[in-house]
């Protein structure tokens, strides 16, 4: 049965790769670098801002934010439902970035970290089991709409949550491939009460890349794939989605259309899979979606010129609607790889950036101001980008409403809010 399946699979995505020229528009202009279409917002890249230090990590000045009016805007409201922000701190604070954050712009969510790799310092978010869940209960009482509490927890190497923090402890997807798939619920079920306990709702996992390249520097050597097999990708896979859904907690497949095969790691810039990728990779992500068990697909920073010659895939139309959407059937949400990495932040103003992920189908943008620098003013600019961009007609008003609506339902339908 699967075989058959998989046959299927290779034949539809070996369309794209072979006869792409006519699936999709072809676009003349094959730069890498800022590349401008006719009709895109002009808007102005961000210059590397200075570190800024909020109370919680130690160093330099803190970087004030932008004063916001209060007249409400519902148009604006949606758009700050779209977003998931990053910040420094482990306790809540009145009036800090994060409370101006959620109170002038409504954002979807917030995403924690125990590591601030801007200042190469610990701790940012995290420091215990009893310090996390108040944090998150500030965290929502000051929030007016309930809010995604996300974070990075696949087990292994990446791992938020750490023993030495007095968090449980979780193999990697690695050491879990190769063991049963009920062990594998079984150990995501536990992390599901962890983190409910802990009132996080939201795990950016797990990864469904295939293990293509060993070599991989960030999904291979990292230990982060369950296998090449794609059957033994998806088993481990859905018994961890179906674990965490035990306690209400949102999951995110990873990496869209596949990381498993790169040669680089798209933190550090753009990572192009042209020559390397294999039809295989769609497998897992077709095969879970059809399970109708995947509430959020995460889109990679990955550039794949037999599915957009000007793109990668996180700013790639051709990839998120005509592929994700159209050809593999996702109707849920699509969730883009952070704004501030590399392959990103290198090669594109963040704001016109995070205006052509919205045209390009994504409905969750995460802005974890967690890579090179930090700059407490960038969800300002990026939520008045794409509302100028609505202004102006680039990005239509019900492309909003509809990501704004899959949000909303998203959260009632884990019980985040009612």
């Amino acid at each position: 049965m699967f075989i058959s399946k998989k046959i299927i699979l290779f034949l539809s995505l070996g369309l794209i790769v072979l006869v792409g020229h006519f699936v999709f528009p072809k676009t003349e202009n094959n730069s890498l670098k800022n590349p401008k279409e006719p009709g895109d917002l002009a808007i102005e890249k961000l210059e590397p801002a200075s570190i800024g230090y909020a109370k919680g990590v130690a160093g330099g000045p803190k970087k004030e934010t932008p004063k916001e009016t209060t007249t409400p805007n519902p148009l604006k409201e949606q758009i700050g439902q779209m977003l998931i922000i990053g910040f420094r701190g482990t306790q809540f604070q009145k009036n800090s970035f994060i409370d101006k954050a959620i109170d002038d712009l409504k954002i979807g969510g917030v995403i924690l970290f125990d590591y601030d790799s801007p200042s190469k310092m610990f701790p940012r978010n995290i420091t215990s089991p009893e310090q996390v869940k108040k944090l998150t209960a500030q965290l929502q009482k000051n929030s007016s709409a309930p809010l995604f509490i996300s974070i990075d927890v696949e087990g292994g190497l990446v791992n938020r949550l750490k023993p030495k923090y007095g968090f449980m402890e979780i193999p990697s997807a690695k050491e879990l491939g190769q063991g049963s798939s009920e062990n594998t619920f079984q150990i995501a079920k536990k992390l599901g009460e962890q983190l409910k306990s802990l009132g996080i709702n939201f795990d950016f996992a797990p990864v469904v890349d295939l293990n293509i390249n060993p070599q991989n520097p960030v999904i291979g050597k990292l230990d982060r794939s369950f296998g090449e097999d794609p059957q033994v990708v998806i088993n481990h896979a859905e018994s961890f989605i179906n674990g965490l859904a035990k306690n209400k907690i949102i999951t995110s497949i990873k990496h869209f259309p596949g990381h498993g095969s790169s040669k680089t790691d798209s933190h550090q810039g753009i990572t192009d899979i042209t020559e390397t990728y294999q039809a295989q990779e769609l497998i897992p992500f077709q095969e879970l979606i059809k399970k109708n068990i995947v509430p959020t697909v995460m889109v990679a920073h990955t550039f794949n010129k037999n599915l957009d010659t000007v793109y990668p895939a996180t700013l790639s139309k051709n990839t998120i609607q005509k592929t994700l959407k159209d050809l593999v059937g996702f109707k849920g949400v699509v969730v883009c790889d952070d704004l501030s990495m590399g392959a990103i932040s290198q090669n594109y103003g963040l704001t016109e950036a995070a205006v052509k992920m919205v045209t390009a189908g994504c409905d969750l943008i995460i802005i974890s101001n967690n890579v090179s620098s930090y700059d407490e003013t960038l969800p300002y600019k990026v939520s008045n980008a794409i509302l100028q961009a609505v202004s102006s007609g680039v990005i239509a008003t019900t492309s909003i409403e509809i990501s704004y609506n899959k949000i909303i339902k998203l959260k009632k339908d884990f019980e985040i809010m009612k």
